[in-house]
């Protein structure tokens, strides 16, 4: 207790969603729990006469607390004291307190356990201590890498699928960020994974993450390699991709046109009280486009038979202005004169920097949701961007499993590190790929597989130990507490007009809704509501995989105490968030596909960030491992097992599966242009923050070539005009969209910006006349003249684009 210098509040105000309530705020080495009685229920146990009413609790854990602000009374006013809180799961509070010193006592108090605990292993999971049912469960040994590499088939005695299990990596010395068990090709040998792993980012080497059960083609993951301004190359990163490549011989079964799932342009894909749209019929479809170029690229000509022409993809999630900025510090993108079979596409996703001001802007639009119940903004919303990113992570995911499901082809993923953005489009793409992972057990094992065992940094992203850049102080006094200096923290708003707002309504008397139908109440127990046991947490060091294996007891008594970084703020980025909004989004596009709810993608984001499991702390695998996670603390799949029939949906349709069944595909895919906004999570209610269906507008859609050209039916439905996320595809010969400038020995690629270096119509790199108006309307290249929706870019926003990338 020496960081709480004060316990319990009385006669607190609790302002939320325009509603005021109150009641004692206590604090708690974990927790801020805030108790009150709702005068109804007061009023109607009092006429009843029963006994007094059991109080309400609000339990907010303080990693959850993303901004706080201290807002003293100002001498001139007769307003309290306050102390607003924004949480990471979009939960926003104003307390109320008369006495000014209490209210610095108490922002003191959260400032010191949210952002001075200075190690990790002093969060609440080490010392959580769950109840029954739930402390039978164990959810630790829900993934087991063994049992879901035989499930995919590939298994240390049989290789005749072409891959084997490599433990090459089971003290983490070879690759730091990887999981111990890495699936690779059986015709490479670890000594070649060693010398390849040297020319990948962080020696994160192309390994296997998914195998195709019907086809054995794979989704590979990795880290952009070493290609640098002098354009290396490395012979054994060649050889390991040719192998991955080359695993799958037997030439897959012919597939009519017919039985291709339907696009998500076509009206009889969507469910039945989904809108259609009127698109100009002579536009054509962004996922046929998409193939066509990857076609185009590898120089096949004639009709298109899906699951006839294999065309093995590396995908560089990055836009190209991205993969030239790591270029020149000697880092980049596969030279394709080295990788002849094979194309690559680059994907125009964003970094995380972008991710996180996007999300920022989304705040800055609910940001006064504690003090006021007005809906949000919306033109603020759109301005956001945040659905363009989603639809443009989807359009990723979409492309690379048509190519693994209905191209029979192999797919690298990489991003810069290949651990943001790959882990968002592998596991994604597996969500389309794979009913099992659509299950409540299965997307457990992707959840730990693609993003935990394959070593996504959920402490710098999710920055568990916070950040004194997020609390502020406002009206200091001059000569007051040098401790508190005024500052201006992420996501909060210091304006006069924001002042004015919040002066307004706390002053106001009876402005509160009375009839306020929020789907939110005060408090949601689900689990939160657990006693905390304040016991001493062990302390933590690295020690070698042999002392890991000791009891956790023994090994951490004789540990330093080693305290962790504090949260770098340009590091933390939303990412784990826009997957589960995206599998949110295919949820509601596919509503019987799916064995989980809403709320359960809706619970796993809150404890992401309440830190009451060990399941995301650290940042990769080997840290879980050296630090004892799985035995000093709970598994967060407890608390979904034990609790199972919360988080079921009760329209799955049972995960059969039979591709002669329309709505019973293996495959399933997201629909162009119905991105909406995750309300729920947001705490809104749907109205709110989605428009009408005829009022929509298409995230990342731009306009069309029918529509520059002067159509004036095309520019009634501008937004609607399908999108690609898809910036650029090259192979050894040539090129499409915009590509980076590399040394090339066969002949130069388009540069940044430019449309195509391609041979003339009728060579073997030729591009038709309804390719090239496709392109256009998919906004890449500029076949002529520049308009509207092209991924070309000015210089001065490429240098900023680059700046941004080299943070």
């Amino acid at each position: 207790m020496e960081r709480t210098r004060i316990a319990r509040v009385d006669d607190v105000k609790l302002v939320r969603r325009g509603e005021q309530v109150e009641g004692t705020l206590h604090l708690t080495p974990h927790h801020l729990i805030f108790c009150h009685t709702p005068p109804s229920v007061e009023k109607e146990h009092a006429t009843l006469g029963s006994q007094r009413a059991k109080p309400r609790e609000l339990w907010i854990t303080y990693p959850i607390i993303q901004t706080c602000t201290l807002r003293l009374a100002h001498p001139t006013s007769h307003l309290p004291s306050s102390i607003r809180l924004r949480c990471r799961d979009f939960t926003f509070v104003c307390f109320c307190l008369s006495n000014e010193k209490q209210a610095r006592d108490v922002y003191d108090s959260i400032k010191a356990w949210t952002c001075k605990l200075g190690r990790v292993d002093k969060l609440y999971a080490f010392t959580y201590q769950p109840q029954s049912p739930e402390k039978e469960i164990k959810g630790w040994d829900l993934y087991d890498a063994k049992k879901e590499w035989e499930r995919l088939g590939i298994s240390e005695k049989d290789s005749d699928k072409g891959w084997r299990i490599s433990k090459v990596n089971t003290d983490y010395r070879f690759s730091p960020t990887y999981p111990a068990l890495l699936a690779v090709p059986s015709a490479i040998s670890d000594n070649t994974l060693n010398y390849a792993g040297r020319y990948r980012s962080r020696t994160r080497l192309p390994v296997l993450t998914y195998l195709h059960p019907v086809n054995n083609c794979s989704i590979t993951r990795s880290s952009q390699p070493l290609v640098g301004v002098r354009g290396n190359r490395s012979i054994q990163d060649e050889k390991l991709l040719l192998a991955i490549f080359s695993t799958s011989h037997s030439t897959p079964p012919r597939l009519s046109s017919s039985s291709r799932p339907l696009s998500r342009q076509s009206p009889e894909s969507s469910s039945s009280n989904s809108p259609t749209r009127d698109i100009p019929p002579d536009l054509p479809d962004p996922e046929t486009l998409e193939d066509q170029m990857i076609s185009r690229t590898s120089g096949e000509e004639g009709p298109k038979v899906y699951g006839a022409q294999q065309h093995n993809l590396i995908v560089d999630a990055r836009p190209t202005v991205n993969a030239l900025a790591m270029q020149a510090v000697g880092l980049g993108s596969e030279n394709m004169d080295n990788y002849r079979f094979a194309t690559k596409a680059y994907l125009g996703i964003d970094n995380i920097h972008v991710m996180r001001d996007s999300l920022n802007k989304v705040i800055d639009a609910l940001k006064d949701s504690d003090i006021t119940s007005i809906p949000p903004n919306r033109e603020a919303l759109a301005k956001s961007g945040w659905l363009k990113h989603i639809a443009n992570v989807l359009d990723g995911a979409s492309l690379i499993a048509r190519q693994v499901a209905l191209q029979h082809s192999h797919v690298l993923i990489h991003c810069s590190d290949g651990w943001d953005r790959t882990s968002q489009l592998s596991a994604l793409s597996q969500l389309c790929l794979d009913p099992y992972y659509r299950t409540l057990k299965g997307f457990i094992v992707l959840v730990e597989k693609d993003w935990l065992s394959f070593g996504h940094m959920f402490n710098h992203r999710s920055g568990f130990l916070s950040s004194e850049k997020w609390f502020s102080v406002e009206n200091e006094r001059v000569g007051g507490n040098d401790n508190h200096n005024q500052r201006t923290s992420l996501g909060t708003s210091s304006s006069g007009a924001g002042h004015a707002i919040e002066n307004a309504f706390l002053s106001a008397k009876g402005f509160f809704n009375k009839d306020n139908n929020s789907r939110e109440s005060f408090v949601e127990s689900d689990g939160e509501l657990q006693p905390y046991d304040q016991s001493p947490s062990p302390n933590l060091s690295k020690k070698s995989l042999k002392t890991s294996k000791t009891s956790s007891k023994d090994s951490t008594t004789t540990s330093e105490k080693t305290p962790h970084p504090p949260t770098k703020v340009k590091e933390t980025s939303p990412i784990f968030h826009q997957f589960l909004d995206a599998t949110y989004q295919l949820q509601h596009q596919h509503p019987h596909r799916f064995e989980f709810n809403e709320r359960f993608l809706r619970r796993l984001l809150y404890h992401l960030y309440s830190c009451q499991y060990g399941t995301f702390l650290y940042n990769n695998e080997r840290e879980r491992v050296e630090n004892h996670v799985r035995e000093r603390t709970r598994s967060v799949w407890d608390y979904f097992l034990s609790r199972r029939e919360m988080f079921i949906n009760p329209e799955w349709d049972g995960g059969d599966v039979d591709d002669k069944v329309r709505g019973r595909e293996r495959l399933i895919l997201p629909r162009d242009g119905e991105c909406r906004w995750w309300s729920e999570v947001f705490g809104r209610a749907d109205a709110e923050m989605n428009p009408a269906p005829t009022a929509r507008i298409t995230a990342g859609s731009q306009l069309g070539s029918h529509a520059r050209n002067g159509d004036s039916r095309a520019a009634e439905h501008a937004q609607d005009v399908p999108s690609s996320v898809l910036t650029g595809v090259e192979t050894a010969d040539q090129a499409m969209g915009a590509v980076p400038p590399v040394k090339s020995t066969t002949g130069s690629h388009g540069g940044v910006g430019g449309n195509a270096d391609v041979k003339p119509d009728g060579g073997k790199g030729g591009m038709g006349a309804q390719l090239a108006a496709g392109m256009k309307g998919l906004g890449i290249g500029n076949g002529g003249a520049k308009g509207p929706g092209l991924r070309a870019k000015s210089p001065g926003r490429l240098e900023k684009e680059m700046e941004v990338e080299m943070q």
